[in-house]
């Protein structure tokens, strides 16, 4: 196996574990207490990372690790969770699916990384097989929900190209900045969630055993591998990753719910995958060096316009 088919594998067991989340949230939590299960995802894990690497941002990471975790994690666990409960979770799906667009979009014009025309039918081609794979006949929609649904998507994309573009500082680890970002958006959440939801439920041990798995191996790892992967891969390729959360979601509703995968599903399936790998080809001339170089991301903060360089020369095109 080639050096960037090992990051793109690792990287994709991050999507495969979220799309266990609904199964977790609704076999082994507390109903309609989204927000706390956001904040339970994402502060224990923080902290535990915060723990293990015992690093802490300096200058101008403060402010740029309190974005960042604001964005990938802050204020998207509760727009997503607004839209879950907005909308039919297939719709809900479907709008979150327009991320890879978003990435595209913001990564022409953050990183300069142009988008090529296959980036953008591999996008749109993702966002079909969603739909064919969660989307019902007379889904109703709430523009609200909707609303939710894309500026969650818009924040999770901004946040992956800041990532990208920021790279991290030298001498500190992708376990670091994951723990700080977690670390960022749980404290963002926290307020909200007692806010609007008050005090904790009780919890007994399937509830927690739940959370600990949210907490650390579908929130600490797995954000670790996303992050990781960004430095590596372009972000266009890393979010065109994506797909396969609702894929693993449908898979897993089917084996432990009893839930029907028809034949639609069946080609959505085959669709967002397809569209997932060719999301990770890049140009042929230039696949054997991006493959040498992917794993060679600088720690080191770099400017926009050396970004901008290492992304024409060496990032993987999508």
């Amino acid at each position: 196996m080639s050096r960037k088919a090992a990051v793109v594998a690792l990287t994709a067991l991050a999507p495969v574990s979220w799309g266990s989340t609904y199964y977790v949230t609704t076999e082994f939590l507390p109903p309609d207490r989204p927000l706390f299960t956001g904040l339970m995802r994402a502060l224990p894990a923080g902290l535990m990372l915060l723990a293990l690497t015992r690093k802490l941002p300096t200058g101008a990471w403060w402010g740029k690790a309190a974005v960042l975790g604001s964005l990938n994690i802050g204020a998207f666990f509760p727009l997503l969770f607004l839209a879950a409960y907005r909308l039919p979770g297939g719709v809900a799906a479907v709008v979150g699916s327009v991320g890879p667009l978003f990435v595209v979009g913001l990564a022409a014009l953050f990183l300069g990384d142009r988008p090529t025309v296959k980036s953008l039918l591999a996008a749109v081609a993702a966002a079909f097989g969603v739909s064919l794979v969660v989307l019902k006949a007379g889904a109703a929609l709430d523009a609200v929900g909707v609303g939710a649904g894309l500026l969650s998507a818009l924040s999770m994309s901004a946040g992956t190209v800041l990532t990208k573009r920021w790279g991290r500082p030298e001498g500190v680890g992708a376990l670091a900045l994951t723990g700080w970002q977690l670390t960022a958006g749980g404290l963002v959440i926290l307020p909200i969630a007692f806010l609007v939801e008050g005090a904790p439920p009780a919890l007994d041990g399937t509830s927690l055993a739940g959370y600990a798995y949210l907490a650390f191996g579908n929130t600490a790892v797995s954000y670790f591998l996303w992050f990781r992967g960004i430095e590596r891969l372009s972000a266009s390729s890393v979010t065109l990753l994506g797909p396969l959360s609702p894929i693993s979601a449908a898979v897993i509703g089917w084996a432990a719910l009893g839930q029907a995968l028809g034949p639609v599903q069946l080609a959505g399936m085959a669709i967002a995958f397809g569209a997932t790998l060719v999301g990770q080809m890049g140009p042929r001339k230039r696949r054997q060096r991006a493959a040498t170089e992917a794993g060679s991301f600088s720690q080191t903060e770099k400017k926009p316009q050396e970004v901008s360089m290492d992304l024409k020369v060496a990032a993987v095109r999508r």
